[in-house]
């Protein structure tokens, strides 16, 4: 852990500078640049709004079980948006996050640079995309539900999700430099990934002991934390249990991350 905080000293400018060129890079040669990044999960959301507002009506609301006495209801659109945004994080770093030592080899070499500080100013361009999309995202609950003291724990989940899925990208990004074969495996499965998480519907909903199991899922920790947060009005330690298994899992993802990068990143200049 240390060797990789080390690595990141006096390197803060860089890695803010590297991440916005980040952006610029992989859109290079688009009339609007990065806005694509945003332009794409906006199709997304257009898509699902009128597939499921338009089109099938029978979805048209979502009845979400929070243990109170009466259900909570809303609309499946407000519902699905909220819950999507986070995705789009989420996807990008898991996907793009396995590949980035192998799309940025030049750095490790050609130049003697931090390899840690390549994921993290990676993560930060993404983060970059999530803040303009959580904007959009908040005018339309500013409408659509009405502001909250809640919404405030947004600067919870979202360093949160930040650090945890850098925090696993230290694994997935040196496996993937060493074997291809384990990128293509995790693009395979995002399909699967995203519709085994609460993104399209209620997590909370299911009967023991699925509903259960569904908490080991972390990204069902951080969906329904943006829930709670504009939506729900829950305060984060409402579920403890939830709470619970999420740190745990946070601990194990930060410890295998720190031991797989310890382990392999002096071989990755030999492997690229």
């Amino acid at each position: 852990m240390f060797t990789i905080f080390k690595e990141h000293k006096g390197f803060g400018k860089q890695i803010f500078l590297l991440a916005k060129n980040e952006l610029i890079k992989t859109y290079k040669g688009a009339v609007i640049g990065p806005l694509w990044a945003v332009v794409k999960p906006a199709f997304t959301v257009f898509v699902y709004w009128f597939a499921f507002s338009c089109g099938i009506k029978t979805l048209k609301a979502v009845h979400v079980n929070l243990g109170r006495l009466e259900p909570f209801s809303t609309d499946f659109f407000t519902f699905m948006f909220i819950g999507i945004i986070p995705w789009f994080f989420i996807q990008d770093s898991i996907t793009q996050g396995a590949k980035t030592l192998r799309t940025n080899r030049q750095f490790i070499t050609k130049v003697k640079f931090p390899v840690s500080t390549i994921l993290t100013y990676t993560a930060l361009s993404r983060l970059f995309v999530h803040m303009i999309l959580m904007v959009i995202m908040y005018v339309y609950v500013l409408f659509a539900v009405g502001p909250s003291w809640y919404n405030l724990q947004f600067f919870l989940y979202c360093p949160l999700m930040f650090i945890f899925f850098v925090a696993l990208s230290w694994s997935t990004a040196p496996m993937s430099a060493f074997s291809k074969d384990f990128e293509s495996l995790i693009v395979s499965i995002m399909s699967g990934i995203f519709w085994l998480s609460g993104i399209m519907y209620d997590s909370y909903g299911f009967g023991q002991p699925l509903a259960f199991i569904m908490l080991f899922n972390p990204i069902n920790f951080f969906v329904n934390g943006y829930r709670n947060c504009f939506l729900y009005n829950r305060p984060f330690y409402d579920y403890g249990t939830e709470l619970a298994i999420f740190l745990a899992e946070f601990i194990v993802v930060f410890a295998l991350g720190i031991f797989n990068y310890n382990r392999l990143r002096k071989k990755l200049p030999d492997v690229l």
